[in-house]
């Protein structure tokens, strides 16, 4: 997955970029997310609690699209095509070109779409064929993970591996 230097610099700046687009979309949706699904998760209960049901239906809409958009992603690492990431990557650009180009035509709605498709597309760019990979529009996993590799790491436990070969 992140054997390769390449991947690695790779998956950081998608990760970037999911923040970025996140940081954007949070201030567009006044406090609801393009990517980071625990925080619409915790706005949609909060607001079922409190009966705002316009706000719970926003944030149920974003889950969905993002579960759709990895599920798109998923299907494409599932499939027998080549280039599979590749093509992941050039979905996920087209979908964010339309989503600019859907808000400067005054499409705010069609813009965010696009956003949050795009997000969910993002996390099968380091999937594998079984179905396990490296979610990149989310940060808690990958900060665990990083504890622990630094927690073996200073046990005498494996490290990061950073072979000269990318498996993509």
């Amino acid at each position: 997955m992140l054997e390769s230097r390449r991947n690695l610099a790779l998956a950081c700046a998608l990760s970037a970029l999911a923040g970025y687009v996140d940081g954007i979309g949070y201030l567009q949706l006044g406090g609801l997310f393009v990517s980071f699904m625990s925080g619409n998760s915790t706005r949609l209960g909060v607001a079922l609690a409190d009966g705002h049901w316009q706000h719970a239906l926003e944030a149920l809409a974003l889950i969905v699209l993002f579960v759709a958009g990895a599920a798109a992603g998923s299907l494409v690492v599932l499939s027998p095509l080549a280039h599979r990431q590749p093509l992941i990557l050039f979905v996920e650009a087209l979908l964010l070109t339309a989503a600019a180009l859907a808000y400067a035509f005054g499409l705010p709605n069609a813009a965010v779409a696009a956003i949050v498709l795009a997000m969910g597309l993002e996390n099968a760019v380091f999937q594998l064929q079984g179905g396990a990979g490296l979610g990149l529009t989310y940060v808690t996993g990958a900060l665990v993970k990083a504890g622990q590799l630094i927690a073996a790491a200073l046990t005498g436990g494996a490290g990061v591996c950073l072979a000269p070969h990318s498996v993509t």
